[in-house]
């Protein structure tokens, strides 16, 4: 019974020092692990880099306007009548005076005929009276009479003419027709709508600012119209004119700019976009556009540590988030407000990779040209 006992308790030593001398040649295995992971270093990730530069930029108002035409009219019937002949087509250019449309007057040009043989024979008659007065065989009332009848025969000369021209449309000027509404041999009752014309060249452009940009709009200032509708087409026009009211509900003003259509292309109704240059030049710091990190929580860039005399220039570079607060965009550059200073360098592509102390290694031969007014052929 003994000799059994014994032999369990060598068992169990010899197993717990089998356990012992597993468990340090693991230990030192993980902590050799653990030294090796703390001794690693990432490989730097490879961006573009650019600086911080300082500029002019001219202050402007941006607003979306409404092409409006210097004249239109929307022609209707002025008398009944009934279509005889049509003289136009949808989107012809006309020029004032010309024949449109013209309704049925055969009637008003029979009651002319006789109008205008009434009024012939009160002539003949007021001056057989004339004749009879001064050889006292008629009296100054007679005279009065025959007056009285040529003027009244005259009148419905004009009438009946008048009716006639009524039933004759013209272009009161020059411009551009729209679709036509009616047809021949339809009755037209008045203010049956017949086309519209319109005189857009030039054109006015409406758009509303908030008042507190009145102060800085003037007459004669110049506005640049565009529109996606356009590419990268651009008209420049001045500004015309300024309401004398602000709109109560919404505190904003309208203001109406003139600007050349020769053209045509800027047609009545279209909304483009407008860009009122203000005279004033202000100070901006720039960067890309493509170095802002936008997040709900703020914007920020990557600001490139390291490179100087001194310690850091030991352990290359590295980067630093910053945040900042960014203006107004042209182009490919972004106008910075606050948070960065002239002459610091910036991640200008690859910040999305990047966190606060991350390693990297600026390659700038492929980095896009930035430009206030890139073009499609811009790399």
């Amino acid at each position: 019974m003994k000799s059994r006992t014994k032999q369990v308790l060598i068992a169990l030593a010899v197993l717990l020092l089998v356990l012992v001398v597993l468990g340090g040649t693991k230990g030192a295995q993980i902590g050799a692990m653990i030294r090796a992971g703390e001794s690693y270093k990432p490989p730097p990730e490879a961006v573009t880099t650019a600086p911080v530069v300082s500029a002019r930029w001219g202050s402007s108002i941006v607003a979306i306007g409404s092409i409006q035409p210097v004249m239109g009219v929307m022609l209707t019937a002025e008398i009944p009548g009934t279509v005889r002949e049509i003289r136009f087509e949808a989107g012809q250019e006309v020029e004032e005076g010309a024949l449109l449309l013209r309704m049925d007057t055969s009637t008003e040009r029979a009651e002319l005929v006789a109008a205008q043989a009434d009024a012939t024979l009160a002539k003949a008659e007021l001056g057989r009276t004339r004749s009879l007065l001064e050889r006292d065989a008629r009296s100054q009332a007679d005279l009065d009479i025959a007056i009285a009848k040529a003027a009244r025969a005259r009148a419905a000369v004009r009438n009946v003419s008048s009716v006639i021209s009524k039933k004759t449309i013209r272009a009161p000027f020059s411009g551009r027709l729209g679709i036509r509404k009616v047809d021949v041999g339809e009755f037209l009752q008045p203010g049956t709508q017949i086309v519209a014309l319109d005189a857009s060249n030039p054109a006015y452009v409406d758009f509303r600012v908030p008042q507190q940009a009145l102060a800085e709009i003037r007459v004669g200032q110049e506005v640049t119209i565009t529109g996606d509708t356009f590419g990268d087409r651009a008209w420049i026009g001045k500004v015309d004119s300024i309401d004398a009211r602000i709109d109560p509900s919404t505190r904003n003003v309208l203001v109406r700019a003139l600007v050349d259509n020769p053209d045509g292309r800027l047609r009545p109704g279209m909304f483009v976009d407008v860009e009122v240059s203000l005279p004033d030049l202000r100070d901006v710091l720039l960067i890309p556009e493509t170095a802002v990190l936008y997040a709900p929580y703020g914007d920020s860039i990557f600001l490139v540590r390291g490179g100087e005399d001194g310690a850091e220039a030991k352990d290359g570079l590295t980067v630093e988030q910053v945040f900042v607060r960014v203006g107004e965009r042209r182009g490919d550059l972004r106008a910075v407000v606050s948070g960065l200073e002239a002459g610091q360098t910036i991640v200008s592509t690859g910040a999305f990779k990047l966190q606060n102390g991350t390693a990297i290694v600026v390659d700038n031969v492929l980095a896009p040209e930035v430009s206030e007014n890139p073009t499609p052929d811009d790399g």
